[in-house]
């Protein structure tokens, strides 16, 4: 039997919920277990913009008749808003399978001293607050069963701090540190929990990062051949569907031009 006959079985029924699913690597995820499971799981996309979500789930529904797809608004920081989420969805949606703590952003580009009070309270809370919120609310749908995939989006900064990126570097460690403790917590039990850690990938990352200056963006790339969502999307599904005693515990993945955070090769 071919692998990927096996990983549309592993998957077959899966109920998947992603957050950050309206852009980048979430909605590259999202069609990725389209794909791998020739539309056989269940799709539950959260993001703030319940706009790109319809649009995203329109499409779904013309090109997988056979999906079932779940869009709805969630900002991740909200606290008090993830819980009341997940009691809202439809009965079928409800028994998660497989979580992926997609939602996460850097702003600006800024020396310590010099970084606003707003971007350093915004990064803390997306990357590292909102992510332990949606974990510890979906863990106990998991400890029912005793089976579930927890997907922690880190980064290559979570290894390699940089100038001008220290909170950014920082809330990725957070993220490295809270997965692996986690893992250890469920030694006892078949929950896999798994970091993904990409370098370079060209989303609307930057965009945000540089409040919206385009040239600013299009820089981090400049020479370069990056990863895209597409590439990271088909590594989160690919660990999510190995055979359930098999744990990939943490993938570190680059373009061929990036070796650490520093080492960039721009030709």
């Amino acid at each position: 039997m071919s692998q990927g006959r096996k990983a549309a079985e592993r998957l077959a029924g899966k109920t998947i919920f992603i957050t950050g699913a309206s852009a980048g690597i979430g909605q590259a995820t999202a069609l990725e277990y389209l794909d791998a499971s020739n539309g056989n799981v269940k799709l539950i996309l959260a993001a703030r913009r319940l706009n790109k979500l319809e649009a995203i789930k329109e499409q779904i529904e013309k090109d997988y008749p056979a999906a079932k797809v779940y869009v709805g608004a969630l900002d991740v920081t909200a606290t008090d808003k993830i819980k009341p989420f997940l009691h809202s969805l439809p009965e079928e949606f409800k028994d998660i399978d497989i979580l992926i703590n997609n939602a996460g952003k850097a702003l600006g580009s800024d020396l310590v001293g010099t970084i606003s009070a707003e971007d350093i309270q915004g990064m803390i809370d997306t990357n590292v607050t909102a992510l332990i919120n949606v974990t510890q609310a979906v863990l106990p749908i998991f400890k029912a069963k005793n089976s579930g995939d927890i997907v922690n989006l880190g980064s290559v900064a979570g290894r390699n701090p940089y100038p001008t990126g220290a909170i950014y570097c920082a809330t990725k460690h957070a993220v490295r540190a809270f997965t692996q403790s986690l893992r250890q917590e469920l030694i006892n039990t078949n929950i896999r929990v798994i970091e993904i850690a990409p370098g370079n990938v060209e989303t609307e990352f930057s965009l945000v990062r540089y409040k919206g200056d385009p040239d600013k963006a299009k820089k981090v790339y400049e020479g370069t051949t990056p990863l895209y969502a597409d590439d990271i999307a088909d590594l989160i599904v690919y660990t999510t569907s190995r055979k359930p005693n098999t744990v990939i515990a943490d993938a570190l993945v680059f373009a061929t031009n990036q070796a650490s955070a520093y080492h960039i090769h721009r030709g």
